[in-house]
């Protein structure tokens, strides 16, 4: 009986039962969700900013995986450098040596992040957050961290604390000290400081649930007020950072804005090996190890393995080389600008915001006696319906994937591929304009939808 694996001949056996083994083994309700809303498609391949099916349709990735795949899917430069790093053959992982590929990913990545001095490398952006929360509850001696309504700092426990969406909060408690206070709001976080208890604000220079920017000032102003009362500011750029926003990080959009500690994970992996990192000031890391004895207080054990500080530095090279961060700055602008220009022809489409290549494309009550009559109807059965009746048929007609931005919201989130260029831009403006086009008409694949989607909601209650 032969031993060996051979993974290809496995997915051609089994592969056609992918959506059956995940409802047997893993989250049933995905494959049931993903049939529900004509999602359940079959991709053979990526490349880029695209995916192939068996018949060689091809699909423009306008959700980047959440925004995991910034330089899209199978970077050459990042292949690569994974091949090289398994062919070494390293010492990785020993536990009780300093292996050099972690020391040189922190190098390349402080040096694009002025006033961070240290790095702790983690595993996902959850875990860059868990660092955060720590490290800034004993350099200050304190218990309570603020966030802010609507945040999203991921799903374990630490991070679900300051989580602004009570959805995904209910049925964990009990959660660590914590308290939203609301977005650009500095008379709230002023009030929360006075109590002396606040170890820092975590807070999302643009929030992905909904794409809410932090208004003009509020970063700098809220960190005098932190700093004035011995909290810490954090930024969270897991989404936001590398790149996404038109600048390295989401933060640097505004002047004198200086964290205390950086999170940073998703686009860094470079779409192959998962990787979080946690930046900070020297102060803070010499108070959290403080001596030898303190040496593993924190740590991953899989944190700074060869594959993905490979990946990490493979990332950060072609971001330099191949300037994807003012590419993507050029780009988001002409998307923007190109959706905001149909603001004026389409009363359902209320706003388009955001920066660089994070956009939210929002939708709100029409005037006109016929659509309001249908929103109305979609909004009685749940609110978020008419954005989830756009994301299908761009799918379905236009072979273009991307998602409502949280849930029971009326906004699509644009997260796309970094190296997307004018011709997806081209791609996604006439797909989106001949949706909503259908949509205003009455007609077509969109209102059929709907009413799928208004049975669905109702029997879910």
């Amino acid at each position: 009986m032969s031993t060996e694996f051979d993974l290809g001949a496995l997915l051609a056996e089994r592969g056609a039962e992918r959506y059956e083994l995940h409802g047997r083994y893993l989250n049933h309700q995905l494959p049931r969700m993903l049939h529900t809303i004509g999602f359940d498609k079959v991709y053979e391949r990526g490349e880029g900013a695209y995916f192939w099916d068996a018949d060689g349709n091809d699909y423009l990735d306008m959700l980047a995986g959440f925004g995991v795949m910034g330089l899209g899917r199978h970077h050459p430069v990042v292949r690569k450098a994974l091949h090289d790093v398994l062919d070494a053959s390293l010492a990785d992982l020993t536990r009780f040596d300093c292996q050099p590929l972690p020391g040189l990913l922190a190098e390349k990545l402080l040096a694009h992040s002025p006033h961070m001095d240290r790095v702790f490398f983690g595993n996902s952006g959850t875990e860059a957050v868990e660092t955060a929360l720590k490290f800034a509850r004993y350099a200050t001696g304190k218990p309570r961290v603020l966030y802010c309504d609507h945040a999203f700092h991921g799903l374990t426990t630490g991070s679900l604390s300051v989580n602004g969406e009570g959805g995904f909060r209910d049925g964990f408690a009990p959660l660590l000290p914590d308290t939203a206070v609301p977005l650009g709001d500095l008379d709230a976080l002023a009030r929360e400081l006075k109590k002396g208890d606040v170890a820092a604000l975590i807070v999302e220079p643009i929030q992905g649930k909904g794409v809410l920017e932090a208004p003009p000032g509020y970063l700098r102003a809220a960190q005098e007020l932190l700093h004035r009362h011995r909290a810490l500011l954090i930024a969270d750029e897991v989404q936001t950072g590398l790149g996404r926003t038109g600048d390295f990080y989401a933060y640097q959009h505004e002047d004198g804005v200086e964290p205390d500690l950086v999170c940073v994970a998703k686009a860094l992996s470079g779409g192959y090996v998962p990787v979080g990192a946690t930046l900070g000031k020297d102060w803070i890391f010499k108070k959290v190890y403080s001596s030898m004895d303190r040496v593993l207080v924190h740590s991953a054990s899989f944190g700074s393995n060869a594959q993905a500080m490979a990946a990490g530095l493979a990332v950060l090279s072609v971001m330099e080389n191949e300037q994807i961060v003012a590419g993507a700055r050029l780009t988001g602008d002409l998307l923007k600008s190109r959706l905001t220009a149909l603001i004026d022809k389409y009363e359902l489409l209320v706003d388009v915001r955001g920066r660089g290549l994070m956009i939210g494309i929002e939708f709100g009550k029409p005037r006109s006696l016929k659509l309001r009559s249908r929103w109305t109807m979609l909004q009685a059965a749940r609110k978020g319906l008419f954005a989830q009746m756009v994301v299908v048929p761009l799918l379905q007609r236009h072979r273009i994937l991307t998602q409502v931005s949280g849930d029971h919201l009326e906004v699509i989130k644009l997260i796309p591929p970094l190296v997307v260029g004018e011709a997806e831009v081209d791609r996604f403006v006439d797909a989106f304009t001949e949706v909503m086009d259908d949509a205003h008409n009455g007609g077509g694949l969109v209102w059929d939808f709907g009413r799928t989607l208004i049975k669905q909601a109702v029997a879910n209650r």
